[in-house]
């Protein structure tokens, strides 16, 4: 996994905390790893798969293949013209994107945005689910996501929270939990996350795990899940993470 989203994806490996642990550093995102065996990848799952932006797709294709890892973004690119594992636009002045399946099978979308000046960050989540206008209304009501307007044809719903955008896909087949799986959950930061926990409570939401303080990493955390099977870790003092 550290080779895939530090030498093929771009990532920077960091130590945090009074216990060094390792994570990797993308600007907008921070991947935490737990040494254990997965019960499957992220396709199947609630949360399709992790989207990163680049501003040259062709470079960062080829750096993810010269490092050994499967593009598969002839399978996954439904509907698209794809040469070269790239996908063209769906629609006149949308972005070119591509495929990357990393260990474990865990799925990643790379989408070519030419103005950006990071070599590469974190551009979305993509949920997939049966009742997916269901979930990005769930996702705007818990957390605020703002829905951006229907794109003529499009074939997914999308809503924004600040530094990520949240995708929506119908899936044709049933996906099950992420939990367990090579994406074990997804995280958003929340400021005064004991105050949100306590209101997530009184609008009905159970807490799989209570506020809780983690003195090793000098933050806050709690754990939800979203009614289609999504773990969902809430933190409170990561963005400090240098």
């Amino acid at each position: 996994q550290k080779k895939f989203f530090v030498d093929a994806l771009g990532g920077s490996a960091i130590k945090v905390g009074t216990n060094n642990l390792e994570i990797v550093k993308f600007p907008g995102v921070l991947i935490f790893f737990t040494q254990r065996a997965p019960t499957g990848g992220t396709i199947g799952t609630t949360a399709n798969h992790i989207g990163f932006s680049v501003p040259n797709l062709r470079a960062a294709v080829d750096k993810v293949k010269a490092n050994g890892f499967k593009m598969v973004t002839a399978t996954e690119a439904v509907g698209r013209d794809v040469k070269d594992d790239i996908a063209a636009p769906a629609q006149p002045g949308g972005a070119s994107i591509a495929f990357a399946l990393g260990p474990d099978d865990v799925k990643v979308e790379l989408v070519e945005a030419r103005q950006q000046t990071a070599p590469v960050q974190l551009n979305h989540i993509h949920f997939f689910a049966q009742q997916n206008t269901e979930m990005q209304a769930w996702y705007g009501k818990i957390f605020g996501a703002k829905p951006r307007p229907p794109a003529p044809g499009a074939a997914f719903v999308s809503s924004d929270l600040p530094g990520v955008a949240l995708n929506f896909t119908p899936s044709p087949t049933p996906v099950v939990g992420t939990q367990g799986r090579a994406v074990d959950h997804i995280g958003f930061e929340v400021q005064n996350l004991e105050a949100f926990t306590k209101k997530l409570e009184a609008d009905g939401i159970k807490l799989e795990r209570p506020y809780t303080k983690v003195e090793a990493l000098g933050i806050a955390i709690a754990f939800i899940r979203d009614p289609w099977g999504t773990y969902i870790e809430l933190t409170d003092g990561l963005a400090k993470v240098q």
